[in-house]
């Protein structure tokens, strides 16, 4: 079935409860949960080979957390001036790397070389040979979103590392009460963009929060306004609905008419299960549809980067 674009009437754009301004990544489940669902959302899928070969990488993400040693972390006064100057507290651009990414690279490509598919296996190789001056290069590179096409194959695999080490850096209750910055679609934590957005379940239901793509933070927007410009009357939505009528809605893009952006917004509300990383690679169909229709998507997800084939 080719899927097409829906607009769902009767949204309702309404802020929920009044929630915390920021949400830490929780260790012990963000990565776990995030492999739980890419496994679910394998079944039947079109892409299901993709799907599972990424549980299993975030599978190895939540096991390099779990053993994650203690890294340097701001100091009080670096911490107090970036919340002062609202600027991000460990900024992807600008913090010094402790080199203990590279060594969770290595590791995830080498436990990855048994399960990979075969095309795979000389990307994984050249990167468990790679020299420290090429990693942070790339690593460089993907902290800024500017991905050098000749190296796609390697990126994610850069980016799973990093996201585990920011991961842990934001988790650190030195890093709680973080306020939101001036730019709404900056993360306090890191200063990346957001891979998507969440509407909650439970405590929070209703509330929506922007997930960061590196670090797994989350902080509050309120639900009517643009992730982008801010913009809060030009804001609609689109999703999939099959030849049969069938509407795929736990995933939606948020679409704003005046910056021409749009970003996904997975729903827990309607699926409590439901990851903004691993639902938002299971509906690229979604992200094809909406920028045909003339959009163009504000935050990325480097697990997934398109290249030219090189290694």
């Amino acid at each position: 079935m080719n899927p097409t674009l829906s607009t769902p009437a009767g949204m309702d754009l309404q802020q929920g409860l009044e929630a915390p301004a920021l949400l830490q990544p929780l260790p012990a489940s963000v990565f776990a949960d995030r492999a739980a669902r890419f496994e679910r959302l394998a079944h039947g899928h079109a892409s299901a080979d993709w799907l599972a070969f990424l549980a299993s990488v975030t599978r190895i993400q939540h096991e390099l957390l779990q053993q994650h040693p203690a890294v340097p972390l701001p100091s009080d006064a670096q911490r107090e001036q970036s919340i002062r100057h609202g600027m991000p507290v460990v900024p992807a651009n600008g913090w010094t790397r402790d080199p203990i990414w590279r060594r969770h690279l290595a590791h995830l490509a080498g436990r990855l070389q048994s399960m990979a598919p075969e095309a795979l296996q000389p990307v994984l190789v050249a990167l468990t040979n790679a020299d420290a001056t090429e990693l942070e290069r790339l690593a460089d590179g993907v902290l800024r979103t500017e991905y050098d096409p000749a190296h796609a194959a390697r990126l994610p695999f850069i980016a799973a590392a990093l996201q585990v080490y920011w991961t842990w850096i934001a988790a650190q209750p030195a890093l709680a009460g973080l306020a939101r910055l001036d730019v709404p679609g900056v993360c306090p934590c890191c200063g990346s963009l957001p891979v998507a957005s969440v509407v909650q379940t439970g405590t929070h239901t209703g509330a929506r929060y922007l997930h960061c793509s590196l670090c797994n933070t989350e902080w509050n927007l309120v639900r009517a306004n643009c992730s982008t410009c801010g913009e809060t009357d030009k804001v609609s939505y689109r999703v999939l609905e099959d030849d049969d009528g069938t509407t795929h809605d736990v995933v939606r893009a948020e679409v704003c008419d005046d910056c021409h952006s749009y970003l996904k917004q997975v729903l827990r509300d309607k699926d409590a299960s439901a990851d903004p990383v691993a639902d938002d690679l299971a509906t690229l169909a979604l992200d094809i549809l909406v920028d045909e229709a003339g959009y163009l998507r504000s935050g990325p997800n480097p697990l997934f980067i398109p290249g030219d084939g090189g290694n």
